[in-house]
């Protein structure tokens, strides 16, 4: 086998690589900028490429030696066939293969154990694992799904902006701090939204649990709401057999207290990241490969 292995996890955000002993020991990490194949698959390969070359360095080795290594990448739109045979057949790796970005988070946070994550950020998307056997639900993303993620927490209040701004719902200090942001005109909410992405309204959920806690109505009952479609999917989790969640993302330390008291005891804190589930999972891949002499 090569003398070396390499986890990506490659976001949206930025592209983290980890350089491995073939049994998973890491030896270096490093990070690159975003690795979305979906919308940018040649700039995601620059930063898969540079990721990795500097977590060789960052290991002492010879950042050439990439060349040599088997690597699992973790990416969103893995299941996208054209995109994800370009990102394959461009990598500078001996050997390579394409997981989902999820995947590799369950096999961080869980280790080999059954159980379940609810990544919950600017989109939502839960995985579970029983016997080997792994389901997902939701990652539809934000047109059709996507519920209790924080762009659709912050789509709503600014849903609650324009309709507090025309007197059908009272205003309150979450909707007035927004409305404050786009200089008191809703018009500028209406451009605004002509060509948002998710990502522009997640920029808003902070906000809505910032207000939560200083007892603000709205922000209250929008995040019971998102909550609520949160907790039917842990439901339909559990009426599987879950035994075991852990929340993963940008709003998982927030959500706890929102969610149904029912599902707080199943709630457990992660083994480890999306970057070890990767190595972890490279290191299981590719320890039956013959090696591969330089």
């Amino acid at each position: 086998m090569s003398r070396y292995i390499l986890g990506i996890d490659g976001g949206g955000t930025s592209c983290r690589a980890a350089v491995a002993l073939p049994d998973g020991r890491i030896l270096g990490r490093a990070k690159a900028g975003p690795a979305n194949i979906l919308t940018a698959p040649e700039t995601a390969l620059n930063n898969i490429v540079e990721a990795a070359r500097a977590a060789f360095v960052e290991a002492g080795l010879d950042p050439r030696h990439i060349h040599e290594a088997n690597a699992l990448l973790g990416v969103a739109g893995h299941n996208i066939g054209d995109v994800a045979r370009f990102v394959k057949r461009n990598l500078p790796f001996a050997t390579a293969e394409i997981e989902s970005d999820g995947l590799i988070a369950l096999q961080g946070a869980l280790g080999d154990r059954d159980g379940a994550v609810a990544i919950l950020g600017t989109g939502t998307i839960y995985i579970s694992r029983a016997r080997d056997v792994v389901h997902t639900i939701g990652g539809w993303g934000f047109n059709v799904g996507d519920l209790g993620s924080g762009s659709r927490i912050g789509h709503a209040l600014l849903q609650e902006c324009l309709l507090a701004h025309d007197g059908v719902h009272a205003p309150s200090p979450a909707t007035s701090s927004v409305l404050a942001e786009f200089d008191q005109d809703p018009r500028q909410i209406v451009e605004f939204a002509q060509t948002a992405k998710p990502g522009d309204y997640g920029r808003f959920a902070p906000r809505v649990f910032e207000h939560a806690r200083k007892q603000d109505s709205t922000a209250i009952k929008l995040l019971r709401q998102a909550a609520a479609a949160v907790d039917e999917v842990l439901d339909a989790l559990v009426g599987r057999g879950t035994q075991r969640i852990c929340l993963l993302g940008g709003l998982a330390p927030l959500y706890p207290e929102w969610l149904s008291e029912r599902h707080r005891p199943r709630l457990a804190t992660p083994e480890s990241d999306a970057l070890s589930g990767a190595v972890a999972m490279a290191a299981h891949r590719f320890a039956d490969l013959p090696e591969r002499l330089p």
